[in-house]
């Protein structure tokens, strides 16, 4: 596996890409969020926050908008509010310094294990139209004005793409495969994250907060107190807000 260390520090990059080495990752280090942004053939980002050029959390913003490649913060903060904004911008895993060499390793192989996406293009062309598949095509899931097309990762409202974190997408799939059915939050942490992952659950409550942001109707995903949450088709299908989703991304054409 080829990763990128993003970390502007001697004293921390070299025994990681020594240590990281010996356990048979291929490792190629940048020292700004500059340089960080300049990769693109890797297949894992390990990202720290304190960066000379710019905050680590606008750098994984950036990454995350134009590529699925997974990535770990390092960092020395420590609060949940820090891990939960981290995990809301686009984060796969959040690891706080200081770390031993082997849970840094077992983060990696797990979120390799809970993701297995490649990284996309570093500078991929416009976004295609919404694909007209054969009706037979069990990738993509129909909600009236939603499509959600599990191949290819994209996502659209009244043809027009909606762009949605690696979290946000496949929360949006574990709710739209049983429409209107409850699905507990302990069954929603164990589908989107993974049945070990034992922080807190409130980040479960960001990620359903931004779909809805970017859905345009928070009335597209309902809670049920003391229970979880259910995807329903707004009153209209949400049709009065087609223009606000996904404003200034590719629209499929007449």
């Amino acid at each position: 596996m080829r990763i990128l260390l993003v970390e502007d520090d001697d004293t921390i990059a070299a025994p990681l890409i020594d240590g990281l080495g010996r356990y048979g990752f291929h490792v190629e280090r940048a020292r700004t969020g500059r340089d960080a942004l300049a990769w693109h053939d890797v297949e894992m980002i390990l990202l720290d926050l304190g960066l000379p050029d710019a905050d680590g959390i606008d750098i994984c913003q950036r990454i995350r908008a134009r590529s699925a490649v997974p990535i770990i913060m390092l960092t020395a903060r420590g609060t949940e509010v820090d891990r939960v904004v981290g995990l809301e911008v686009g984060a796969d895993d959040y690891l706080t310094k200081p770390f031993s060499l082997r849970e840094l390793v077992a983060r990696i192989r797990a979120v390799t294990r809970r993701t297995r996406l490649p990284a996309l293009p570093d500078a991929p062309p416009a976004p295609p139209a919404a694909p007209e598949p054969a009706p037979a095509d069990s990738s993509l899931i129909r909600l009236d004005g939603l499509l959600i097309d599990r191949r290819t990762r994209r996502t659209y409202l009244h043809d027009r793409e909606i762009p949605l974190a690696l979290k946000e997408f496949d929360l949006l799939v574990a709710l739209a495969v049983d429409p209107g059915a409850v699905c507990t939050r302990e069954r929603l942490m164990e589908t989107v994250w993974d049945e070990h992952y034992y922080g807190s659950t409130k980040t479960l409550d960001f990620h359903v907060a931004a779909l809805r942001r970017k859905l345009g109707d928070p009335a597209w995903v309902q809670a049920v107190r003391g229970v979880g949450f259910r995807l329903v088709i707004p009153d209209g299908g949400g049709s009065h807000l087609a223009g606000a989703a996904g404003a200034g991304r590719g629209s499929r054409p007449a």
